[in-house]
């Protein structure tokens, strides 16, 4: 893995959260960091650092994946998992930290964003053409910054200018204004930024045009079904992530041949991969971790001949998938090799004085199976006969499941740290799922299996028939594009906003997920304002929260 881009750069002075202060904040600045000093060489890319620095408080929370992860059709509360809001409570509400931290930080850094926006005209000590690339990386940023606002919470604040001093009041703008506003910063940004985040020596992590065509592919998509919808998004969607795959080959980008190498440990900079978060080992800049090497993993640590281990991971045990998941979604686990290369179905004994024994005698030798998860069922004479835990999906529980493998790190420091492995947030497969998409919604089937068929025929390798893997044009309806999306991107942080996207959330959670489905109602399309937002608007009108919170 090549060296982190970004590292973040407090700026303690010019990073304001001005929509959401109250009276404390409002007080003289005492850091040597002013606003003035976005205008020289060094201040400008420190804010710029800072504003790549900034999605490590989101990619790899904990806030974002149980913003986006739980309470659907692919996952439901592990364990460890939050019940109030993974299972849509009465008690989940606008205090929930979980929103308030994913609303702050998206604030925070579309103001450093803002800063080096603004100052481009003015900076001195770099040239005009190092300047516009920065400006453009800037836009790209504060384009994702407003999209994870505007899909989670609808009407937002938006703050298109730099803020220099903290204030009291502010406005929800129509989702119509915000999108307009993201898209024009995509577009802008990809005349600007490098076209391919693996050619010309561009650094992991780094905006490129490629990732901004991606991004703004999906806004158009997105839109499509939302309330701003404009009468050429659908077909905007289509042209915009074709043209990206059309060109991939010539940018050096590409599917990988076998799924499992998308997400192996060291890989994340690989020609699929469109743009990621990037970590670091040096903790002084690593403000956010991302602990998402935790969320996913089952607590085998409880099970006979199992202790902790850096390759099992650190069990928090969050999320569980569905039933629905592993039998329906991956029914065939046959041709479709995904399902073996997301979740993990060995695990082999680490401890010898866990091992059970029978008169004396251990039932397995140390590094034989402890556990293992078909992922299909099993009679219960087969469970009694074997001599370890034999686990189909009937069985699993709270604490024993399939670990989700797309984020574990063996290399972490010790056993209980965070992963420093860059987070994945947009890859080429997904821009083949986009495409498909779009092209449904404008009635080319034709074009939508097409592309379907791409992400599906690679499913196959090495073992399964490509031909099953295929699919025809009747075959498409957005159920199964939702389907399909499921199994190419289990766990990746983007199924709540599928669903809400396409408004099936209470339709498909209802039928997948018993937890959540009998509490979930129509106000859950949307997440509550953080309610220290609306403490803290204490000048003019009130800040307005979604209905139903």
């Amino acid at each position: 893995m090549r060296s982190s881009i970004y590292k973040s750069i407090p700026l303690a002075a010019i990073t304001f959260l001005s929509l959401s202060c109250n009276k404390q904040l409002i007080e003289e600045p005492h850091s040597g960091l002013i606003p003035q000093y976005f205008n020289t060489a060094q201040g400008f890319q420190s804010g710029l650092d800072a504003a790549y620095a900034g999605n490590r408080s989101i990619w790899g929370t904990e806030n974002f994946m149980t913003m986006t992860v739980p309470g659907t059709d692919e996952f439901k509360s592990g364990g460890g998992g939050n019940n109030d809001f993974n299972i849509y409570s009465s008690s989940f509400d606008a205090s929930s930290g979980w929103v308030s931290g994913i609303w702050n930080a998206c604030y925070t850094y579309i103001n450093n964003c803002n800063g080096i926006i603004d100052n481009g005209p003015v900076v001195t000590g770099l040239d005009a053409a190092t300047v516009k690339q920065k400006v453009a990386e800037a836009k790209f940023l504060r384009a994702n910054y407003y999209f994870i606002l505007v899909r989670f919470w609808g009407p937002v604040t938006l703050n298109t200018h730099f803020i220099t001093e903290p204030g009291t009041s502010a406005t929800r703008a129509p989702i119509a204004d915000v999108y307009n506003f993201i898209i024009q910063d995509l577009k802008d940004a990809i005349e600007a930024l490098p076209p391919s985040p693996v050619q010309n020596g561009v650094l992991p992590g780094k905006a490129t045009a490629a990732a901004a065509s991606h991004l703004l592919a999906k806004v158009y998509l997105t839109r499509a079904y939302s309330g701003a919808k404009q009468s050429d998004d659908f077909q905007n969607a289509y042209s915009t992530a074709k043209d990206l795959i059309d060109k991939s080959g010539s940018l050096g980008l590409g599917l990988l041949p076998d799924f499992a190498s998308v997400y192996a440990e060291g890989n994340e900079a690989s020609k699929e991969i469109l743009w990621s978060v990037q970590h670091t080992t040096n903790l002084t800049y690593n403000n956010n971790s991302s602990e998402l090497n935790f969320h996913y993993v089952m607590g085998y640590e409880n099970f006979p001949g199992l202790v902790r281990s850096m390759a099992y991971g650190r069990p928090f045990a969050r999320v569980e998938l569905t039933r629905w998941m592993s039998d329906t979604c991956f029914a065939d686990k046959t041709n479709d090799t995904r399902y073996y290369k997301t979740f993990q179905s060995v695990w082999l004994s680490n401890s010898a004085d866990k091992i059970p024994k029978v008169n004396g005698v251990p039932k397995y030798a140390l590094g034989d199976t402890a556990i293992f998860m078909p992922g299909v069922d099993v009679s219960d004479g087969e469970i009694n006969s074997t001599r370890y835990l034999l686990v189909p999906p009937r069985k699993y529980t709270l604490q024993l499941y399939p670990t989700m493998l797309k984020y574990q790190d063996t290399k972490r420091a010790s056993i209980n740290d965070p992963s420093v492995r860059p987070v994945i947030a947009y890859r080429l497969a997904e821009t083949y799922l986009l495409a498909a998409e779009a092209a449904f919604n404008i009635g080319d089937n034709a074009s939508a299996a097409k592309y379907i068929n791409v992400v599906r025929e690679r499913a196959a390798y090495p073992t399964g028939n490509v031909a099953a893997m295929s699919i025809t044009p009747a075959d498409v309806t957005l159920d199964y594009i939702l389907d399909e999306r499921a199994r190419e991107l289990a766990g990746e942080q983007t199924r709540w906003l599928d669903l809400v996207r396409t408004k099936k959330l209470l339709e498909r959670v209802r039928l997948h997920n018993a937890d959540a489905g009998v509490n979930i109602q129509e106000k859950h399309m949307l997440r509550p304002i953080p309610q220290s937002q609306i403490d803290r608007t204490i000048t003019g009108e009130k800040y307005p929260q979604n209905t139903g919170y």
